[in-house]
């Protein structure tokens, strides 16, 4: 890629050496990879949130899709590529996890290129979000081109390039998506919440007290020695070695934390107070092994997460 093609934002960060996976506190560079990516974020943060049926599950693939992005910048030669090549990327990690999940095997299964299909029109604007909330009914490849066609606006061709197949393969997925789509319940499917067990939900409402007494060293004894810390475009690293709780310290604005539920899933909500009233800010995810606290996941550059929860 020459200086030429490349936004002066983004000059920063383009050098012969090949850039490092950020550890600890972020350094100028990648900050200014992220900048140079914000406009791409919220609908690739969307599209992983809608393939993986979790809010929060989507934004930390799509926190490691930059990650991969970043260190490997020097493989990419034009510019002009960059936001199809995240969407490549954030597809590629979005699939891995649904093999994990064992959906990849099911919908490999039903998926066959040259499958007879039924003709379907193409959603409307108004059912778009509607379509949004079912497409988890789908098979991954059927989920992947609603989203990216129906929903997100993208051409055939630029879904074909997304998702690593061909015009012909898109249209077919399109055509079985949307008949599938037209057969499931028009009302919204409600999604299973995960409730805690006891312990967990105890010690998770004593972190929430404890965070709003600003009691830093009550909730460093209900971590593990070696618990780890993400906070999005910040930092990566040891819990130990971060400023995290300072930070929240020297907010001078008025906040509160409480526990709450993204996508059915626990998690511990940021407010910020608003004239007369609370409002929900950011998410943190909290894991716990073993009784302690071994890994938080902090939100709150992405108000994409709670803006359409």
């Amino acid at each position: 890629m020459t200086s030429a093609h490349v936004p002066d934002s983004a000059k920063m960060w383009l050098t012969k050496d090949l850039p490092r996976r950020p550890a600890g506190l972020f350094d100028a560079r990648y900050r200014a990879f992220l900048e140079t990516v914000s406009d791409a974020r919220p609908q690739l943060h969307r599209y992983c949130a809608r393939m993986t049926g979790s809010r929060l599950d989507g934004e930390d693939l799509m926190q490691e899709t930059l990650f991969e992005a970043y260190t490997k910048i020097d493989t990419l030669d034009d510019a002009g590529k960059l936001k199809p090549w995240l969407f490549r990327i954030a597809h590629n990690r979005c699939i891995d996890l649904l093999r994990r999940r064992d959906a990849r095997a099911r919908a490999e299964s039903a998926y066959s290129e040259d499958v007879g299909v039924v003709a379907a029109e193409p959603v409307t604007s108004d059912a778009r979000r509607a379509v949004e909330r079912l497409v988890g009914h789908l098979p991954p490849k059927e989920r992947a081109c609603i989203l990216l066609k129906d929903v997100l606006d993208y051409s055939l061709e630029e879904t074909a390039e997304f998702v690593g197949s061909t015009v012909g393969g898109v249209k077919s997925a399109l055509s079985r998506g949307r008949a599938k789509l037209a057969d499931l319940p028009t009302e919204r499917v409600g999604e299973p919440a995960r409730p805690l067990d006891p312990d967990t939900a105890h010690l998770l409402q004593r972190y929430v007290e404890l965070f709003n007494r600003h009691d830093w060293d009550g909730i460093r004894r209900l971590t593990s020695a070696d618990a780890q810390l993400r906070v999005a475009d910040c930092f990566d690293g040891l819990l130990r070695n971060s400023p995290y709780f300072a930070e929240y310290d020297r907010n001078p604005k008025p906040w509160i934390m409480e526990l709450g539920a993204i996508d059915g899933e626990p998690a511990l909500l940021v407010l910020f107070q608003r004239g007369d009233e609370w409002q929900v800010t950011w998410a943190i995810r909290v894991h716990v092994t073993d009784g302690l606290i071994d890994r938080i996941e902090d939100y709150y550059a992405c108000p994409w997460i709670v803006g359409d929860a």
